[in-house]
């Protein structure tokens, strides 16, 4: 007897938007699983990232719907996103410059007692979200060299890990990466590569927004591709049709 097939923890079925004559996203179907890196690839103005703010609350979807777990959700701001599961690193990072990993980590979200007094009467846990950003970073494999240091301190590299693992903390559902490894050295690249594959190791679905083929093909294991807010096709990558890919994304006929 067969088992029945997995349920995708993210569903976005014909999702269009519009910003006055401009239509961004004409009917997009995407979804994705845990224990997956799907990778969503496009040229510039493809719809990328005004699908990626659609799911994580920036934009609402003129029509459409985002399903998480099989059940219809509306999510109406970034912070229905995360109750609802959903976190995503942009390129910026949004990390405060003068605060610790820690700090970073339960910014907005802080430990804190006792719990009968409003919220911002409470006294902090600081030794305890000291310990439980320390135990992710060191699950995730994140060196850091000094945890009580402001990340302004610390290199790209590093502090890109702290925004990916501080996503994991809370994503209960999907991670949304936005070209994670830009800007970064070689090095500093193959640490947050690492860092993605453990991720999914761990059961986590991630969406990796990148131009950057080769990650691609190392880490994907499936890609969907827009080209003028449209899906125009979906691959497993491999490097025998990593040309099909390249293809599919400036218009060329393969």
């Amino acid at each position: 007897m067969s088992s029945a097939p997995p349920l995708p923890v993210l569903s976005v079925r014909q999702a269009e938007k519009r910003f006055g004559a401009v239509h961004a996203l004409k009917g997009v179907s995407l979804e994705a699983y845990r224990g997956e890196v799907l990778a969503l690839l496009g040229d510039n103005g493809a719809g990328k990232s005004t699908l990626v703010k659609c799911m994580s609350g920036v934009y609402a979807l003129d029509a459409g719907e985002i399903v998480l777990d099989g059940a219809a959700v509306r999510i109406h701001s970034p912070a229905a996103a995360r109750r609802a599961g959903i976190e995503t690193v942009y390129q910026d990072l949004a990390l405060f410059d003068n605060l610790t990993p820690s700090q970073n980590f339960y910014c907005g979200r802080e430990m804190s007692f006792p719990a009968w007094l409003p919220r911002g009467l409470r006294f902090l846990k600081s030794r305890s979200m000291d310990r439980e950003a320390a135990a992710v970073l060191d699950r995730l494999r994140v060196g850091l060299p000094n945890l009580a240091a402001p990340v302004a301190l610390m290199s790209g590299g590093q502090r890109q890990a702290i925004a990916v693992a501080r996503a994991s903390v809370f994503a209960r559902k999907i991670v949304i990466l936005d070209e994670p490894t830009a800007a970064l050295g070689l090095r500093e690249s193959r640490k947050v590569l690492d860092l993605i594959a453990q991720l999914r190791s761990e059961g986590n679905a991630v969406i990796l927004i990148t131009h950057n083929m080769e990650h691609v093909v190392e880490l994907a294991d499936r890609a969907v591709v827009l080209r003028q807010g449209r899906k125009v096709g979906e691959l497993k990558p491999a490097r025998s049709n990593q040309k099909d890919l390249v293809a599919l994304i400036v218009g060329a006929d393969p």
